[in-house]
């Protein structure tokens, strides 16, 4: 019998809503109703008793063990395709290119892979996060097989990280050759976003396509900072520094213990973001969800009514 989806992540952020979506819309225990099937997965083989414990099916993906994937990918329609996170870039291409060769061996119908939304749907971008993106993307391309890459926004949940904002938090020191930071950000609510890449996958179509999941409209630094005054009565503001003050700065200072490396990529980032590499916006998630997006204002706002002292896990070293 044919697997129609098999979902990667499913222990991740991103991967797990999705799930969950499935999970809620087409329970294991009515397959005979609704006909879809799927499984879980993960690179780790113990994970498989948390799902399969709840009726999931489970199958084994460890992007760095071929074997696991031919295993995995036998009988696949659809493959959802999680961008694996490592920061090492001849490693994640090593992994990807294992995820495509394996696809094409065993006959994956479509592969849905999630990239980022840096650059909109230009393939121009300068952010050194984006290029692996664009790796991935030509691998598909010159595999032959169908495939849809979802430039996703950047996650509203991880506002923290890239204004380095703590509770504890007064002034926020960022970066730019100017004396101004004007960039925008489409940030997007990954709880939205999971929803849209769920019922674009059983939707289908887009073959061999780069598509934009992102909310209506981008928001500055400067305008996220007053959502956290107005809705938390703090009086957090932001200095403009050089980049190497920044990094500096941060770095001696920074409450989550990140590392200077980690200041000096973010950098780049700011420079892409100034030059409004991360402000496109596209029709196609409100389409798909059948509402408008929440915005980012409302999304952080929302964040933090929910939890005053809100923080986002990467903003800490493990």
């Amino acid at each position: 019998m044919p697997l129609n989806y098999l979902l990667t992540g499913s222990t991740g952020g991103l991967g797990s809503l999705i799930l969950d979506y499935f999970t809620t819309h087409f329970p294991p225990s009515q397959l005979t109703t609704h006909g879809i099937t799927y499984a879980a997965s993960s690179s780790n083989p113990d994970n498989a008793h948390r799902f399969t414990s709840k009726n999931i099916p489970f199958r084994t993906v460890n992007y760095d063990d071929p074997t696991t994937l031919d295993i995995a990918f036998q009988d696949v329609e659809n493959l959802f395709f999680v961008s694996t996170n490592t920061f090492d870039v001849e490693k994640r291409r090593r992994q990807h290119l294992n995820v495509v060769e394996a696809a094409k061996r065993n006959g994956v119908k479509h592969v849905w892979y999630t990239s980022l939304a840096f650059g909109g749907l230009n393939s121009n971008s300068k952010a050194a996060v984006q290029q692996a993106h664009y790796m991935t993307e030509e691998m598909l391309r010159e595999s032959g097989i169908n495939y849809t890459s979802i430039r996703e926004g950047i996650y509203t949940e991880a506002f923290p990280l890239f204004i380095n904002w703590y509770p504890e938090s007064t002034t926020l020191y960022l970066p730019s050759s100017s004396s101004s930071l004007s960039g925008k950000i489409a940030f997007t609510l990954r709880s939205e976003l999971a929803e849209a890449t769920a019922k674009l996958m059983l939707r289908g179509g887009h073959d061999r396509s780069i598509v934009l999941l992102t909310a209506s409209e981008p928001v500055s630094f400067q305008e996220i900072v007053e959502v956290i005054n107005e809705t938390t009565n703090r009086e957090v503001k932001i200095q403009i520094v050089d980049p190497e003050t920044y990094v500096r700065l941060n770095s001696e200072n920074d409450i989550g213990g990140k590392p200077e490396g980690f200041f000096r990529q973010l950098v780049g980032w700011f420079e892409s973001i100034e030059m409004g590499e991360a402000a496109f916006t596209d029709g196609l998630m409100a389409e798909v969800l059948g509402r408008e997006p929440v915005t980012p204002r409302e999304a952080v706002r929302g964040l933090l009514r929910r939890e005053r002292d809100y923080t986002w896990h990467q903003n800490y070293i493990k």
